[in-house]
Formats: C-alpha cells, structure tokens, sequence
C-alpha cells in the first residue's frame, strides 16, 4: 500500500449535527410521523413576487382546458429574456409540483420567440401557483407492497406547428 493512501486514511473531520434537514437548495423538508414532505413554498412566494403575480386570483388548473399554441408568427413578440426566466423558474418548481410538468413543457416551446399568446399562457401558471404553493410530495413511511403502476397518455399529431405527436408516462413504486 502506498504510503500517501495509508497517510490520507487516518486523517479525521470534525463534524457538526445540525439535527434534521429542513432545507436544501430551495426545497423545503419537513419529516413526521407518516413519512417525508417535500415542497417549494417559499420558492413559489418568491416567484409570484417576482413576477409581481403575489396578489393575482387564484385558479384551480394551470391551463385552461383545451388550449392549443402554436408559433403564431402573426402576433407581436414579449420579452424573450423575462418570458425565459418565467419559464426557468416554473421548471425548478416541477421538481415538487409533477401538476405542473405539462404545462411547463409545454410553454417552455415558445421560449426562442415568445409572444403576446404564450405570456396569458405562462401568467395562468402562476395564477395556479398562486393557489396552490403548499403543494409537494409525501414519501410515506413503510409504504404497502412494492407495487408497479404506470400511467400513458398520448396526443397524436397534436402539435400545431409540426404535426408531431406527444406522449407522455408515469411509473410509480409503491405509493
């Protein structure tokens, strides 16, 4: 054995508890009885701030079923930069809100050349969030059977633009 690898073995870090995690990186951790709870409140607030959306009604879906957007090259453009850092921001919110991965994807399509049809679209998400920021997932504590369960649903040729067609899947282990 090489004399640095045995040098570096017995070297020793001073660790400090700091108890149970609570925060990282923008997501909020709170642990009970019945499992783990993860979500982004504090972030969702600070996004609605941002994007002066803080005192907006709420709705009860983030977009307004059956809604189709296209290019619509024939509209006036919005700001592409602050339309983008709408967007960003509503991507780091779907690592807790799965409800928002759709819509979020969807309207992330329009970010090269965003226009006057794809801003109502993007504020109506967070006119969603509004309503819904203690959202987030529950990882339940000895949760039944390791059951597999997925979920498919597709849109055959349902893009305006390119006629291509979107699907999408969730699987899920246990609860």
């Amino acid at each position: 054995m090489c004399d640095e690898f045995k040098h570096s073995m017995m070297l020793h870090f001073d660790m400090s508890d700091l108890g149970q995690m609570r925060h990282f990186l923008g997501i909020e951790v709170k642990q009970c009885a019945n499992g783990i709870f993860i979500c982004q409140r504090r972030y969702a607030q600070e996004v609605l701030s941002r994007f002066g959306m803080q005192n907006s009604n709420a709705v009860k879906n983030p977009m307004v079923p059956g809604t189709r957007l296209s290019k619509d090259k024939g509209r006036m453009s919005v700001d592409e930069t602050l339309f983008k850092q709408l967007v960003g921001s509503l991507m780091y919110l779907t690592v807790t809100r799965p409800d928002l991965m759709y819509t979020v994807s969807l309207i992330s399509r329009f970010m090269t050349n965003p226009t006057t049809a794809h801003w109502p679209a993007a504020k109506r998400v967070l006119r969603y969030v509004k309503g819904t920021t203690n959202l987030g997932i529950l990882y339940k504590k000895g949760a039944g059977s390791p059951k597999l369960v997925s979920f498919i649903d597709s849109d055959y040729v349902g893009d305006l633009d390119d006629r291509k067609s979107t699907s999408g899947f969730v699987f899920m282990m246990g609860t």
